[in-house]
């Protein structure tokens, strides 16, 4: 878990980090992000003399943002829990935003981070899964149902390897870190070889992690055509793992994009700028929200 105190301007003012201890429990961990939220705002007040003015928070898995209801989470074995209700009773009344943990990136990456300045913007994560955060004047379009932006979940290859969602060939099965991990384990025949190694392979010349970092891209460049084809973004931002490993990913996809394109406008494609504090800074932003709203209303 990671938590911060963030200034109006979205100014990182203190950060900190706990293990999520889900080995305890579904309310175990609950419990450890009510505990972890007082212990942070305890720390505002005797740090900065006073106390956060809201709290925001991010979770994985399937969020009801206007319930503020965590309704599902498969790694956290959660299923509705009343987040926003229970934070806020755990924080003496104040008001708490509920948001997805990449739609909650995502904005802090198109607000304040790589997509700054940005009308429109799509932020894609690559990591175990890939996720998206479609980013439309200042906000994230979260669908009518919240599941707007799984790009990872876009069929490229209709023969590809089972997903977990049902399909085959999905995006996140071909070019994730997970994806790439696997691929270049099972060539190289290290099994704890992972993404990080291929890139580094890659960047030495070896043929067979050349071959296995290109098919990622090439599967990452159609998922990419597909999402700008529906959605024109001003800017394309990645990050998450995979993103890591810069312009060894960056030049061969920007080429493998630009290859794909007929009319569609080419975006500008650049690195998230944030890291892993992404998601802090987006929950404090969306606390931030909360208090503006209030005071427009």
């Amino acid at each position: 878990m990671k938590a911060a105190l963030v200034g109006a301007d979205g100014a990182l003012l203190h950060e900190a980090r706990r293990a999520t201890g889900r080995e305890r429990g579904a309310d175990a961990v609950v419990e450890s992000i009510l505990t972890f939220a007082a212990d942070l705002r305890a720390y505002g007040e005797e740090h900065f003399g006073e106390s956060a003015l809201a709290a925001g928070v991010a979770v994985p898995g399937i969020v009801d943002a206007e319930k503020g209801v965590a309704v599902y989470a498969a790694n956290l074995g959660w299923r509705d829990v009343p987040m926003r209700q229970l934070l806020g009773e755990r924080l003496g009344g104040v008001p708490v935003a509920l948001g997805h943990d990449v739609r909650t990136g995502g904005l802090a990456e198109g607000r304040i981070g790589a997509g700054q300045g940005a009308d429109r913007f799509l932020f894609i994560p690559l990591g175990t899964g890939i996720a998206g955060a479609i980013g439309i004047a200042g906000a994230i379009e979260e669908g009518a149902h919240g599941y707007a932006g799984e790009i990872g979940h876009i069929v490229i290859r209709p023969d590809g390897p089972d997903c977990g969602c049902g399909q085959r060939g999905c995006l996140e099965t071909l070019a994730s870190a997970s994806a790439v991990s696997r691929a270049w384990a099972a060539v190289s025949g290290d099994p704890k070889a992972d993404a990080a190694d291929c890139a580094k392979a890659v960047e030495s010349g070896d043929p067979k992690a050349v071959e296995v970092w290109q098919n990622a891209v090439d599967a990452l460049a159609a998922g990419l055509v597909t999402a700008l084809t529906l959605l024109d973004p001003r800017t394309l931002i990645i990050g998450g793992g995979l993103a890591e490993a810069g312009e060894t990913l960056f030049t061969p996809l920007r080429a493998a994009v630009e290859e794909r394109v007929t009319f569609q406008k080419l975006p500008h494609i650049v690195p998230a700028a944030l890291g892993d504090t992404a998601g802090c800074l987006g929950a404090g932003l969306l606390a931030w929200d909360l208090l503006s709203t209030e005071v427009s209303a």
